[in-house]
């Protein structure tokens, strides 16, 4: 069928010919411009000079002396003027932070007013008094007046709670805060956009400059829909006056039938306002045609765009003059899934894709920048004087792509701030690296150099990576538009922000960036055209596809924030919910009644920001049109992959050297290397075998095994004036009093802090408060059982351990270190602390080595393998090994049991033989080839394995 906008551009050639160049057309948006232009050119077919072309904003605004003020400018106006109200009454200024969601909404709620022509002092007056609605709204209809009169018998006399006082207050506020704020405005020469809608409304608009340039030709109003009063006002004394003609784009389906609420505006414009319709022939082409409607039904957000490769697949390879097929995100959520999916090249051909949207900058790499910068202003000042940076920030700023930071120089700072686990970084330390670094991290200290210095730092990346030859188009162009947002920003509001808290100038910065878009590449009327179905008015395409067509999403669910309660929006005639119907259901009709190919995708699954149902226009057209509808639906099969037995055989040349690496000495065996062996043989070979180690991070969070880190090395330094003496209670009582600074020295050193550090963060004082709680539990114990000789500290153990292998003697060198070495009662005991959930209890011996046994008691083979590894290096005997359990030892059990057999004496010298009998067993089946390495049977023993992905746990 023929679109729209060429049957439009027919007919004015017919009625003007040439003189249409003396014609503003006026769109209500920029895209059909394109469009309009290229069909009269086809139809002309010689060089002519073309018609003025405007949105409507546009074309007011120009009829308009002053300018149209921006956001900024409004908002700040509106700030300056509401404190101004609130000092009458005695009250507290709002701090600009506080003020800005409001002013938002109030700023909208008067566009409103603007828009349709609403009496502020009328909608804004306090009606308590049912009575006074009869007197002073007598020309309401019964319904109005019960919208009217019900909202206000809320409010009655007594019954009003706190935030309807707060409500009620502002609401007094409202009708001198409009008047006020218009009249500034005026005062500094502008206007709002829906102000310069009001006053050409209220003029002679024939009588307009800027409408009389039009005398020789008309004003054609193309494509409109739904209209303000302000609009209806003006349409109207523009066609009474003979100064406009207009184009509807209708369908008798929904137009001739009171019921189709996609005709609502229509019918309401042609038949109550009279606004003549040029094309006035009545037809029908939803009717004219059966046609094919294809309804996917797809599980989860992204997915939608993922079916578009099924669809479009024909559509790759067209080449056309004038694009046949669109994809309308009706949900615009979509628009980097569907930029993912559409390929670049099909079938060795380049695919022609139109993005008229644009690329948001706010999901950008440029922005991404900004933002870090932003958020690095805060912490800049969030810290101390000193002006510290966390790691996170460093680290991000080295990995972000458009700072051209070398991999070699990244890995070298970050190397050194691991070794030094530093989680924050003096900003001097960084400004002296010079260059972008110095530029980066350069401190604002006024808020009105905010916007300037992140000029500064934009302009100093597009110049650098210009320099380089490094910058994308798309990286190019974001940068260029958002320095030039900057600008105006800055043009804009400086005057303001001087005063301003520089938080709230960085939220000021940030909302301005998030609004930037930028045109991606493509041909504005060949190949796939992607864009947001409001970009859809006055356009028509054969084929199309919905994306995001759901329940919620179109037509949507709320009409936005408005002080504005819905009760008196019904009584004054303001848009409600029920418009946003009428408006997305035209917009779809509008679509279909000239395409051949239809196509539906909407998610079908439920989460927070969808109800899983297709919209109600898509149930309505299946109902009522009589179109072959075709139902699909695409199933992901989501399953996890089964976990398998992974055996990892030995008879690999690079695990038999790495094997034979400890038994020729070259590499030493730690007790927790040979325990974990035992719980995981794979954790062995990934971790001792694959050196496959888990990654350094620097954070500021104290893991569980760092706090017996500092736990360990408060006990030494606690101890150590004592090593190789004997030490009484008394000697312990008094070295008690030291040991909040012997816990600060131990923190300081684990943490790579200054030694001098006497101020902590919160947290680090929370651990610090753990350590001292452990710390005091050993020591009471300790008292009560000095005196006791201190042998020795981190006592440092190396000794080789022989086995059998193959018929052959081998033996494997054990490196390990001992927490304390001590002597009671003329018994020497090997002390090992923990904080962990260690059991002292365990079963039989042979058991502990059993890999599929689920009773596996690390600390006691650590434990008894040290005791065995220092009676070999010392030549003492019968040492006892004791285990410190922080968390239970309260209880006064030091001691492993097995039943009710304590492990010493007697007993414990017979387990010392049956364990190394054990250990040597265990270390033949290590070093034998042929048994591979596999995965324990007992979850519990690889619970806390970080290498469980990588054997399908």
């Amino acid at each position: 069928m023929t679109p729209f906008l060429k049957e439009v551009a027919q007919d004015l050639y017919n009625k003007f010919g040439l003189d249409i160049q003396h014609c503003a057309i006026v769109f209500n948006n920029k895209r059909p411009a394109t469009y309009i232009q290229k069909y009269l050119a086809d139809i002309v077919q010689k060089p002519f000079f073309s018609p003025k072309i405007y949105t409507i904003q546009e074309f007011f605004s120009a009829a308009v002396p002053e300018k149209v003020a921006d956001f900024y400018l409004q908002f700040f106006t509106l700030l300056e003027i509401y404190n101004q109200l609130l000092k009458e009454e005695d009250l507290q200024p709002l701090k600009s932070s506080h003020f800005f969601p409001l002013a938002k909404i109030i700023l909208s709620d008067f566009s409103q007013i603007d828009n349709d022509l609403i009496d502020a002092d009328k909608l804004y007056r306090e009606l308590e008094d049912i009575s006074k609605i009869n007197l002073e709204f007598d020309y309401l209809t019964s319904e109005q007046y019960q919208f009217l009169s019900q909202f206000w018998q809320s409010y009655s006399e007594g019954r009003h709670k706190r935030q309807q006082e707060l409500f009620i207050q502002m609401w007094r506020r409202m009708p001198k805060l409009y008047h006020l704020f218009h009249q500034r405005l005026k005062e500094k020469h502008c206007i709002t956009n829906a102000g310069a809608y009001r006053y050409l409304a209220n003029t002679n608009i024939g009588e307009v400059d800027f409408i009389k340039d039009f005398e020789k030709g008309k004003i054609v109003f193309v494509g409109f829909n739904a209209l303000s009063r302000a609009e209806a006002k003006l349409f109207t004394q523009l066609q009474e006056s003979g100064k406009a003609i207009f184009y509807f784009d209708t369908d008798s389906y929904y137009l001739n039938d009171p019921l189709q609420e996609a005709g609502l505006f229509l019918r309401k414009n042609i038949e109550q306002l009279q606004l003549k319709n040029e094309f006035d022939n009545e037809v029908s082409y939803l009717k004219a045609q059966n046609r094919p409607v294809n309804v996917y039904q797809v599980q989860g957000q992204a997915a939608q765009a993922k079916i578009l490769n099924n669809i479009l697949e024909k559509d790759y390879l067209k080449h056309e003059e004038v694009s046949t097929t669109a994809v309308i995100l009706a949900d615009e959520s979509l628009l980097i899934p569907a930029l993912q999916t559409i390929p670049v090249n099909f079938q060795d051909h380049a695919v022609e894709l139109n993005v008229t949207m644009g690329f948001p900058l706010n999901i950008s790499t440029v922005y991404g920048l900004a933002d870090l910068w932003l958020s690095t202003q805060l912490e800049l000042r969030s810290k101390d004087s000193k002006s510290k940076v966390g790691y996170e920030n460093i680290e991000a700023f080295l990995s972000h792509p458009l700072t051209g930071i070398t991999q070699a120089n990244k890995s070298k700072i970050l190397k050194k701030l691991l070794e030094e686990n530093a989680v924050e970084v003096d900003s001097q330390r960084l400004l002296n690296q010079k260059g972008i670094f110095e530029k980066f991290y350069t401190r604002v200290e006024e808020s009105s150099k905010l916007i300037p210095q992140l000029l500064d730092v934009m302009e100093f990346l597009l110049q650098r990576l210009s320099n380089r030859k490094t910058l994308k188009k798309i990286d190019a162009e974001l940068l260029v538009k958002t320095i030039q947002e900057l600008n105006r920003l800055n043009d804009t509001i400086t005057s303001y922000i001087a005063s301003e808290e520089l938080e709230f100038v960085i939220t000021l910065i940030q909302k301005a960036l998030q609004s930037i878009s930028v045109p991606l590449s493509g041909d504005p009327l060949n190949g796939i055209q992607l864009m947001g179905l409001l970009e859809t008015r006055n356009l028509n395409f054969d084929k199309v596809v919905f994306l995001g067509f759901n329940e919620g999403i179109i037509p949507k669910t709320s009409i936005g924030s408005s002080f504005i309660p819905d009760s008196i929006r019904r009584v004054f005639g303001l848009p409600v919910l029920e418009n946003l119907d009428a408006i997305s259901s035209y917009m779809v009709y509008r679509l279909l009644q000239r395409s051949k190919n239809i196509n539906f995708v909407y998610n079908a699954l439920t989460d927070e920001s969808t109800t899983g149902e297709a919209s109600r226009i898509l149930k309505q057209l299946a109902y009522e049109s009589g179109y072959d509808f075709n139902y699909y639906e695409l199933n992901l099969n989501i399953a996890t992959e089964q976990g398998k037995d992974l055996e990892i055989n030995k008879n690999n040349p690079q695990i038999i050297a790495a094997l034979n690496r400890f038994l020729t000495k070259q590499k030493t065996i730690s007790p927790s290397a040979l325990s974990t062996y035992i719980a995981n043989p794979v954790d062995f070979f990934f971790n001792y075998i694959a050196g496959i180690k888990e990654p350094q991070e620097v954070t500021g969070t104290i893991e569980a095994n760092e706090l017996g880190t500092i736990l360990h090395l408060v006990m030494e330094k606690f101890y150590e004036p004592f090593k190789g003496l004997q030490v009484n209670k008394a000697q312990i009582h008094e070295q008690r009093k030291n040991l909040r600074a012997v816990i600060n020295a131990a923190f300081c050193e684990t943490r790579k802090l200054p030694l001098n550090t006497s101020e902590f963060s919160g947290m680090q004082e929370v651990v610090m408060a753990i350590v001292n709680a452990y710390a005091n539990i050993i020591l009471d114990r300790d008292e009560n059982e000095a005196p006791f000789k201190i042998i020795d500290l981190e006592y440092k153990i190396s000794v080789e351990i022989p086995f059998e292998l193959n018929g052959k003697q081998e033996s494997i060198k054990i490196y390990g270190i001992v927490d304390r070495v001590d002597e009671k009662d003329g018994i020497v005991r090997i002390i090992d602390y923990k904080t962990g959930k260690d059991k002292l209890s365990y079963g039989a011996i042979d058991k502990l080595f059993d890999t599929d046994d689920k009773h596996i008691n690390k600390a006691l083979i650590q434990t008894l393998l040290y005791t065995y590894a220092f009676e070999i290096q010392s030549g003492m005997k019968d040492v006892e090994p004791n285990l410190y359990v922080v968390r239970t030892m309260s209880d006064g059990n030091v001691h492993f049991k097995s039943g009710r057999q304590t492990l010493k004496h007697e007993y414990l010298a017979e387990t010392k033989a049956e364990f190394l009998a054990n250990l040597q067993l265990k270390l033949q089946e290590l070093f034998d080839l042929n048994i591979p390495f596999k995965v324990s049977a007992i979850p519990d023993n690889y619970q806390y394995s970080i290498y469980k992905t990588l054997f399908n746990r």
